[in-house]
């Protein structure tokens, strides 16, 4: 059966004129459809809108996962809840990413939040920072005491634990826990000061490197260190980038494996679906962001995968939200089957050319970076580079071409508050204790620098959320006035993008309806009790109405008059249109307002 059969054939110049055709009836010009519909990462990398069997790259990827069966779902506990642990585990989680230490579980309290787990089957993964090795002591003391042999990871690394201690770790678990890695590489610092995808493979990748030679310097074979290491990366809600960064990390540590010497070099990976996509408003949203993640990660060929619950950013999850958490899990694993074929992006032009193009650009970084003195040397260097990215990400935030749904798009003003109690070191992954900002550690031995020291972290969503608390805590609701007039066809779609730009900082909305007369219009402004109003209009009713509206506005009191469009009309201060900066908008409108900021 041949499917293409009676179609004429076809290729890539011809499907150009055609598309060069529609996008010329839009209005569009462009030399070529490539160059008119083709985005770039934050990375360079070029998107384009069509991919065929030319665009594979020229050379086979190394480092694709092995055979199969799912991945292991790993949730996170920064709180000593011995209750909440074997809810998880008695319900679909099969291993444990425990917190310890100041703000978060007192390693004192390890034995007794692990007393009913049975070790031999639920692998352990400790975040002890410093007391890495107090909590290691107590693990292995629990593991002696029943007779087993714990699995999981002890979560040491050189710049929390210091090299000596984590080469003796190491060293133990080769020596007499097999089951057990030593070293946690955790890259998702990065990406939560803002980094880009290459930037957070460079930096990782360089971690990586780093911890081998304090491993074999302290006398381990190179394939023994390769076996203690683990790689902890960050996955958002862009599947087809997330999807690209751990085939990409896995493509790029095959390589120094391969420079190394080592005969299996395989990067074991554990996921963790983003901190700083994660909203506090509408943060029910949240669980279709970390539902895309988490199945971006199975895809992509994570190890062990962590949902992070919806309302982690609010405090401690609760019940419901863990078990949604792991729910999400169940439901990708165990009804769509996303873990019963290994890579099932291979082949794919885009994933391919992505995966390739996103390796070159993360190498470059990581070469970069060792030129520099490797990563505990160029601390400097990375906080640079971070901010860069993380500067050209806020601007298109605060413009809204990097859309926020619930926030900065369809914000929900009558939103029921999720309230949740207040956690020390912070619910999600990556926080401790304090609010967002600089990451402030004590250096524990490792001979220089923190390789993520002075990174801030962030939340993608803050700015507009900032916005959203300061309207709420005003004693009423600050209001704008949207002066539609004209027919209901021809102000409805620009009053909607008005109301949606002024709802995103928490504004409330008073409308004119329709109708065309000024003094009517400036007489509903007036009960409005507003002092800054926005027509909303048709282009064709700008011109036969917009100056007349805007003079008895400012008759009736208005401080600042906006246009929902572009035009100049006399009397109107300035426009609002897709792709402004909507949070200086909103800025302007609380200034305007005389609400203080």
């Amino acid at each position: 059966m041949h499917l293409v059969a009676g179609f004429p054939p076809t290729n890539r110049d011809d499907w150009r004129a055609l598309a060069l055709e529609v996008l010329r009836k839009t209005g569009v010009e462009a030399g070529s459809p490539e160059e008119a519909l083709s985005s770039i990462t934050y990375d360079g990398v070029t998107l384009a809108p069509l991919y065929d069997a030319a665009d594979l790259p020229k050379t086979l990827r190394k480092g694709a996962p092995g055979a199969r069966a799912g991945w292991d779902v790993r949730q996170r506990h920064a709180v000593a809840d011995a209750e909440a642990v074997l809810a998880d585990l008695e319900h679909g989680v099969t291993s444990l990413w425990l917190v310890l230490g100041a703000g978060a579980i007192p390693v004192a309290h390890l034995a007794d939040l692990l007393r009913e787990v049975l070790l031999d089957l639920a692998p352990i993964v400790l975040e002890a920072g410093p007391e890495v090795r107090e909590a290691a002591e107590t693990l292995f003391g629990l593991a002696a005491e029943r007779g087993v042999s714990p699995t999981g990871n002890l979560g040491a690394s050189i710049a929390t634990a210091g090299r000596e201690t984590t080469a003796e770790l190491a060293a133990r678990c080769v020596e007499g826990y097999p089951g057990m890695r030593a070293v946690l590489l955790d890259a998702t610092p990065y990406h939560d000061a803002g980094g880009s995808d290459a930037d957070e493979l460079g930096c990782s990748i360089a971690l990586g490197v780093e911890h081998l030679r304090a491993l074999t310097g302290a006398g381990l074979t190179v394939e023994q260190a390769f076996g203690q290491l683990e790689f902890r990366y960050a996955v958002t809600d862009d599947q087809f980038a997330a999807i690209a960064k751990l085939r990409a990390a896995r493509t790029l540590w095959a390589r120094v494996a391969q420079v190394c010497g080592a005969a299996d070099g395989g990067q074991r990976q554990h996921a963790v679906t983003s901190s700083a996509m994660m909203t506090a408003r509408d943060p029910w949203v949240n669980l279709l962001r970390t539902t895309i993640a988490c199945f971006a990660a199975g895809v992509g060929g994570a190890d062990a995968v962590t949902v992070q619950p919806f309302d982690a950013c609010l405090g401690v999850p609760d019940a419901f939200a863990r078990r949604m958490a792991r729910n999400t899990q169940a439901l990708l694993l165990e009804e769509a089957g996303a873990g019963r074929v290994a890579d099932p992006a291979a082949g794919s032009w885009y994933v391919e050319r992505r995966t390739a193009d996103l390796a070159d650009r993360a190498w470059a970084w990581f070469q970069e970076i060792e030129a520099a003195g490797g990563i505990m040397a160029a601390s400097g260097l990375v906080a640079e580079r971070i901010a860069a990215t993380r500067e050209r990400r806020a601007d298109d935030i605060a413009h809204r071409r990097f859309p926020i749904t619930g926030v900065s798009e369809f914000p929900h003003l009558d939103e029921k508050p999720v309230r949740r109690s207040p956690v020390d070191g912070g619910a999600l992954a990556g926080e401790s204790a304090g609010d967002e900002g600089a990451v402030a550690r004590e250096s524990s031995g490792n001979g220089g620098a923190l390789p993520d020291e002075g990174l801030p972290r962030i939340r993608y969503a803050r700015e507009f959320e900032e916005l959203r608390d300061l309207a709420d805590a005003q004693p009423e609701r600050p209001v704008v006035f949207l002066a539609t007039f004209g027919p209901v066809a021809a102000h409805t779609a620009r009053a909607a993008f008005a109301a949606n730009l002024f709802q995103a900082g928490g504004l409330a909305i008073q409308t004119a309806g329709p109708g065309t007369d000024p003094d009517q219009i400036a007489t509903a402004f007036a009960v409005s009790g507003s002092d800054v109003a926005c027509l909303c209009s048709s282009d064709k009713m700008y011109g036969l109405h917009a100056e007349a509206v805007a003079a008895a506005l400012r008759r009736a009191g208005a401080r600042k008059i906006w246009l929902a469009g572009k035009g100049s009309y006399e009397g109107v201060d300035d426009c609002l249109y897709a792709g402004c900066d909507a949070l200086a908008v909103l800025r302007t409108t609380f200034d305007d307002l005389e609400v203080t900021r």
